[in-house]
């Protein structure tokens, strides 16, 4: 170890020994009462020290003061450096800075939140071919209009103007300026595969897929080869992108209920007095035993 490292590491004594100005640097930094006990001093090169106080004030455990002192060569007078509040080894600290995009969680936008995308998002590409620009050989381009400017030609040409590819593409139906890249899709059918795909609890104990279910909504595009929105409002995906091979409970054909049975349809039997005579007939000549002959009024004996 050589002398100058061996002097860098070695407290100066007339710098160790200005620990009344130390304090009161502190003091007046932080406020009376706040600075504690002197903690350590602490070499930092050649005739430069720092002390160390501890901080009394509340929400600062831990921290300390730091009061750099120095002295020029050959000088007795010591002087002020700096003075700064510092965490200590066992300091309460604030977790460490995350930027607003990874902090972000599905379900953190709420009502009147903006969500901006970065231009280079690589998530999205392009919605439409071609740039608004023109080419560098076309009559229009800038290159080629302050040429012909300067030979005082007028330029006639049928070429789009700059903007004209956006109208058209809104026209076509193509309005948007940026969609789903590669990329984005893949990232995507990744979030929805671990959401509700083959390998959750709930398609593991499924009777059958979602390939076979009616409630199944295919999608548009490539992702209709592998994933659906379900449409079954009894099920735990009802409005959810889900894989062909998620299942759950609710599918269609899982337990189809028999129909019940249907009663006969009721038999209308007419109902009708049958007629009976009460007495005989007058051409007949018999007379019933019940009268015996006595009387023809049936309420008399």
């Amino acid at each position: 170890m050589s002398a100058a490292t061996t002097r860098s590491r070695t407290p100066d004594r007339l710098c160790a020994e200005a620990v009344d100005l130390a304090r009161e640097a502190a003091e007046e930094a932080a406020a009376p009462g706040v600075v504690g006990e002197h903690v350590e001093v602490v070499a930092e090169g050649d005739r430069v020290v720092t002390h160390f106080f501890e901080c009394k004030e509340p929400g600062y455990r831990g921290w300390r003061w730091a009061v750099t002192v120095t002295r020029a060569s050959r000088a007795k007078l010591v002087t002020l450096d700096e003075t700064v509040l510092l965490p200590g080894p066992d300091a309460l600290l604030a977790p460490e800075w995350v930027p607003w995009s990874e902090r972000l969680r599905p379900g953190d936008l709420g009502p009147g939140d903006l969500l901006p995308t970065e231009a280079d998002d690589l998530r999205l590409e392009p919605g439409y071919s071609g740039e608004d620009a023109p080419p560098p050989n076309s009559a229009v381009s800038e290159e080629m209009a302050e040429h012909l400017d300067v030979e005082d030609a007028e330029i006639t040409s049928r070429t789009p103007s700059r903007g004209a590819i956006a109208s058209v593409a809104e026209e076509l139906g193509m309005r948007r300026a940026r969609v789903l890249s590669r990329y984005g899709l893949h990232v995507a059918a990744d979030r929805w595969e671990e959401a509700f795909g083959a390998k959750t609890p709930m398609a593991q104990a499924a009777p059958a897929t979602c390939a076979s279910c009616a409630f199944l909504m295919p999608l548009s595009g490539s992702l209709k080869q592998a994933f659906g929105v379900c449409a079954n409002e009894f099920s735990p995906a009802d409005g959810h992108v889900v894989s062909l091979a998620y299942g759950c409970g609710g599918h269609s054909e899982a337990a189809v209920m028999p129909k019940p049975p249907r009663p006969a349809a009721p038999v209308l039997d007419s109902m009708g007095a049958d007629e009976f005579r009460l007495r005989p007939a007058r051409d007949s000549g018999s007379v019933p035993p019940e009268t015996d002959g006595a009387s023809e009024d049936l309420g008399h004996s």
